[in-house]
């Protein structure tokens, strides 16, 4: 059974949407998932005894990291954070992998610092996982590296393929590069130079230049970006469901609930979180305005990706296929 460290102070909606996602999961996954709630002893008291207490520890943790803090600095003077700490179980072997709704930055800082880079990983990419016509595409970065050099988008590209084939059981995943034309030479020096090595490159199935009108249709399976342009697409997507319904709602389109579920796989929330490439050990990082749902499906996205071997995948792979 998988051990999931759940970052309860993580999120707008803290401790709630947590808690209940964490009932969620359990209740989902009776067989698969077990937890290890990450907070402070006045919400062990008032939640602890609503859960199994078969498949479910506690580890205290006073300390909230506000995403407004600066990252770097909030991690080394608050030790006693859930964040901290839920990753120190997960270096220390009592978690197989960590969730946290919390300020992206910190979590980024803190399971570098507290778990360490896999061996030939410059700089670990923040993925998320967009719904295409076809099925879905893993963008990388989406906000852990606001600029990327060539050799570290070249870097992502190798990630997200791994991640493809480890935890979404995917053998040779098309990669493409986000840019403003299918032209090689579109996009500026940084984005040329690091089409030039991925089309060189013969451990990528890489597919060019993909422009944004082509994400959805499924050109490709990893689409690579600095986290600055990934980020921005990540919110603009996570917008779109919720701006279709209501868009259809006041034409009077659809009845009852039949609407909402045709457009649910558009819900960030159904994908749960995303995941931290390139760190020795599973992170999967939430939206701040993650409800209930999208909590439970994050603890099943790190689940998975412990119980595939991820970290040990990427670590194997990684020097063969010249990440770097």
């Amino acid at each position: 059974m998988i051990r999931v460290a759940l970052d309860l102070l993580g999120g707008d909606a803290a401790p709630e949407a947590a808690m209940a996602g964490a009932r969620r999961a359990l209740e989902a996954w009776p067989d698969d998932i077990a937890l290890l709630l990450v907070g402070p002893g006045r919400v062990a008291e008032a939640e602890l005894e609503r859960f199994p207490r078969d498949r479910v520890t506690w580890l205290a943790a006073e300390e909230r990291i506000d995403p407004a803090e600066p990252p770097a600095l909030a991690v080394r003077r608050k030790p006693d954070s859930t964040v901290v700490r839920g990753l120190e179980a997960v270096r220390d072997g009592r978690a197989d992998a960590f969730v946290s709704a919390g300020s992206t930055g910190a979590t980024v800082v803190a399971s570098v610092l507290t778990l360490g880079l896999l061996p030939g990983v410059d700089r670990p990419p923040v993925g998320a996982l967009f719904p295409t016509a076809s099925g879905r595409v893993l963008v990388l970065d989406v906000g852990a590296n606001v600029d990327a050099r060539p050799d570290q988008l070249h870097q992502f590209a190798h990630l997200g393929s791994i991640y493809f084939r480890h935890a979404l059981s995917m053998d040779r995943p098309r990669v493409g590069l986000l840019n403003m034309g299918q032209e090689e030479e579109r996009g500026g020096g940084v984005v040329t130079t690091a089409h030039g090595l991925m089309s060189a490159d013969p451990g990528l199935e890489f597919v060019g230049n993909v422009e944004g009108h082509h994400i959805v249709t499924g050109s490709c399976d990893v689409l690579v970006c600095s986290g600055f342009v990934g980020n921005v697409l990540l919110k603009f997507y996570e917008s779109i469901a919720e701006f279709v319904l209501q868009v259809f709602r006041e034409a009077g389109v659809g009845e009852g609930g039949q609407l909402d579920e045709a457009l649910r796989f558009l819900d960030y929330a159904e994908y749960g979180g995303a995941p931290l490439l390139g760190v020795d050990g599973v992170t999967v990082i939430c939206h701040g305005a993650s409800p209930a749902r999208a909590i439970m499906n994050g603890i099943r996205m790190a689940a998975d990706g412990a119980a595939s071997g991820l970290a040990a995948g990427v670590r194997a792979a990684l020097p063969r296929e010249g990440g770097a």
